[in-house]
């Protein structure tokens, strides 16, 4: 077990961890990978705007459902997954479910801040990527040039505050699961 480190570094520290997992990696990979097939490298036709709003839309709604996954590591000492819900956790399998108390994985507020931002951080992710901007709106790269460069550190600093605020107690599927669930 780590003891934790309450100091101003491991703050800082802890705070990075958390902004490391604002978005899936997964989801990330997948829209880079696809979004220069899809746009057909920024110069697009209808069913490429279509296919590449789809993506967008697709990997939007991974972010945002993300954030309401976790794990936790059953008597059996396999890592289960499962979604938060209301009542708490939504386990994927029954097998180990009840050696463990899954209604302290309830929704929290925290967990919509999380989604809200991630969402957002992914959109403007996304829509700015150089490829999007030349499929959808060819004209906006060059007369708004500020505003790409603005953009993208401001939403970045004010999600970092959120996320500074709302610490994610989450381990989604592909991080680590605590062996509590106090974590």
């Amino acid at each position: 077990m780590v003891a934790k480190d309450n100091s101003k570094t491991g703050k800082t520290l802890s705070g990075l961890g958390n902004l490391l997992r604002l978005l899936p990696t997964g989801t990330v990979f997948v829209y880079q990978f696809l979004n220069p097939v899809l746009t057909n490298n920024g110069k697009c036709s209808t069913v490429n705007k279509y296919l590449t709003s789809f993506l967008i839309g697709l990997c939007g709604l991974s972010c945002g459902f993300s954030c309401f996954t976790d794990s936790y590591k059953g008597s059996d000492g396999i890592t289960h997954y499962g979604i938060a819900t209301l009542k708490g956790l939504w386990p994927s399998s029954r097998s180990d479910s009840a050696s463990v108390d899954l209604s302290s994985y309830k929704i929290r507020v925290a967990d919509f801040a999380h989604a809200f931002f991630s969402i957002i951080v992914f959109a403007v992710v996304s829509l700015l990527d150089g490829n999007t901007v030349q499929c959808f709106y060819p004209s906006f790269e060059s007369t708004q040039k500020a505003l790409l460069m603005v953009l993208p550190p401001a939403i970045g600093a004010v999600s970092s505050v959120i996320f500074v605020l709302f610490p994610n107690k989450r381990h989604g599927i592909g991080y680590p699961a605590s062996s509590d669930s106090s974590d």
